[in-house]
């Protein structure tokens, strides 16, 4: 069975990763751990046994909420919670002890809300942006405003390297779930014209999942956050899917670009984000 690690901080933004997760769950048979990561600092002047104590006392006052924040989205959703656990661990940095606890447990996903709240929220934004650059496990972001609602459409933005490869990943994730498949890929003047005929044939090959292919050239009077924004807008999909890599790619364009802040916290539609090959 599938495993998504869900990250929560106990703001009420960050419930939009746990509404995606249980949907998900709802329509394909993934095990869902709810995750919480916390630091208490010894502040104070306790002797190392005495702040041990104290430790595992807020610690289990943390797991508490947990258990009770994750409890209270599920009876907010009507679902009946089945095939998850809730953990907590301690670590300084919270992205890096998500990054490390779901590489050191195999898991297929992280799934995280875009943004916290109040104090939070530019730390909370920092760990989004800091997974999806940096994380091993494919990362999924979820607006914070996001509720529940069936994956039936996904557009997976590509830059048509490695196609091929990509899509078997992109057809994984969406068969079960039996969500049909858009391929963006925008034109650049400056790039070689794409063989469409090789396309054509590999979407044809995969015809039987509900794949079609969207190009269109770039409007470079805009950013290319509001040219896929202008896709999305049309074909309101239930998601998207990119891929990245740590060189010069399709996803820098969009996350590292000085002509736009990043997407994943202006996505107005979960973004599942795989590492390029």
């Amino acid at each position: 069975m599938d495993k998504i690690l869900v990250t929560t901080d106990f703001s009420s933004n960050s419930k939009g990763a746990l509404r995606f997760a249980i949907q998900l769950a709802s329509q394909h048979k993934f095990e869902l751990t709810f995750f919480h990561s916390y630091y208490i600092a010894n502040l104070t002047s306790k002797s190392d046994a005495a702040f041990a104590d104290y430790e595992k006392k807020e610690a289990n006052k943390i797991q508490k909420k947990l258990n009770q924040f994750v409890a209270s989205v599920y009876k907010d959703m009507d679902v009946i919670s089945i095939n998850n656990k809730c953990v907590i661990n301690s670590a300084v940095f919270a992205d890096s002890n998500i990054r490390e606890y779901a590489q050191e447990n195999e898991f297929n996903f992280i799934c995280i809300s875009t943004r916290g709240s109040g104090k939070l929220k530019k730390i909370f934004g920092t760990n989004t942006s800091s997974l999806i650059a940096h994380s091993t496990v494919p990362v999924i972001a979820i607006p914070h405003n996001y509720h529940r609602s069936e994956i039936k459409s996904v557009i997976y933005a590509s830059d048509l390297v490695n196609l091929e490869n990509e899509l078997k990943k992109v057809i994984e994730f969406t068969k079960p779930l039996k969500a049909k498949v858009e391929i963006l890929h925008f034109n650049y003047p400056t790039e070689i014209s794409t063989n469409k005929n090789t396309i054509d044939e590999l979407v044809k090959k995969n015809s039987k999942y509900n794949i079609k292919l969207h190009i269109e050239n770039i409007n470079l009077a805009k950013s290319l956050i509001s040219n896929i924004e202008a896709v999305i807008k049309q074909s309101k999909p239930s998601m998207m899917i990119m891929f990245t890599q740590q060189n010069r790619s399709f996803f820098d364009k969009i996350f590292f670009s000085s002509n736009s802040a990043n997407y994943s916290f202006k996505a107005k539609v979960p973004l599942l984000v795989f590492n390029k090959i």
